[in-house]
């Protein structure tokens, strides 16, 4: 029986280069779409899939973050003073949505080394990763999802999207055999595979189920490019050793918000789906156009 899963690991520690100078001194991940930051609605995601505690793995210049999820209560005493409720409820509910760990990565040596720096927290335990620039719309929370086929399979799970054939080199592309509906049996993980390596197009997204033994693929994983650890990289040499691991798509409306067209197009995405913003800009695109 697949031991339940509560807690997320979200690795945040990385610089953001791509939104320089915005991210000079904001985390990328504080980015607003819309009213929230870019990492609370990934969170949300968590907190809505049945995740009670959250440990983010942080760098030096991420304290902003940290402060975002804590109690604020120079803010809290004047929206009060204020008759402000509807904005005090909301700014204490996000303190509270969840259980809060913070693990510091000095150095930023890839997602693996992060993931590495929470393994005292969650412990021996299976935990969902959750990158910090993907958000994902749809009506059911896609980690919730994953969570049902991680219990129904009691296997690490990837979340995977079919992508362009001419994109495939920019992805980790899983090879394998379905199994059901949007569900397949990994056999291959191939990391940005040159033309002509691959015939799959199931490209990974920033979402996992992982299980405790991969701590273990992780630990004796050699530095690969960059002079990184990468959790591809054990997913790789988890598959060689005869493992099992399933990938999942999703239904969904996925915004890469590391990247600066994903994330205007996020923020029109959530602005329309509001009735405060909706009429407006669809009046003001109609000009634009």
């Amino acid at each position: 029986m697949a031991h339940p899963i509560h807690k997320a690991v979200i690795p945040v520690a990385g610089f953001g280069t791509r939104f320089l100078p915005a991210t000079k001194a904001m985390p990328k991940e504080m980015l607003p779409v819309v009213d929230k930051p870019v990492i609370q609605y990934i969170v949300e995601e968590a907190v809505d899939s049945g995740i009670d505690e959250v440990v983010l793995v942080t760098g030096s210049s991420k304290r902003a973050i940290e402060d975002h999820f804590d109690s604020n209560f120079e803010l809290e005493y004047r929206l009060q003073e204020k008759k402000k409720l509807e904005a005090l409820e909301e700014v204490r509910a996000i303190t509270n949505m969840a259980n809060f760990s913070y693990v510091r990565q000095p150095t930023p040596l890839g997602d693996g080394h992060a993931i590495l720096s929470a393994q005292n927290i969650v412990e021996r335990e299976p935990f969902a990763v959750l990158f910090g620039d993907d958000i994902i719309d749809s009506e059911t929370p896609v980690l919730k999802e994953m969570i049902a086929v991680y219990e129904k399979y009691n296997a690490p799970v990837i979340l995977v999207e079919d992508v362009p054939k001419e994109m495939v080199g920019k992805y980790g592309i899983v090879e394998g055999t379905q199994v059901e509906e949007g569900v397949t049996k990994a056999e291959r993980f191939v990391e940005k595979p040159e033309p002509g390596e691959t015939d799959s197009t199931l490209g990974v997204i920033g979402h996992y189920i992982v299980t405790p033994d991969l701590f273990e693929v992780l630990k004796s994983a050699p530095p690969g490019k960059d002079n990184e650890i990468r959790l591809a990289d054990a997913f790789i040499k988890y598959l060689e050793a005869g493992n099992e691991v399933y990938t999942m798509t999703h239904k969904g409306t996925r915004f890469d918000c590391g990247n600066k067209l994903e994330y205007l197009k996020a923020n029109i995405h959530y602005a329309m789906k509001s009735e405060d913003f909706r009429d407006g800009l669809q009046d003001y695109m109609k000009t634009m156009m």
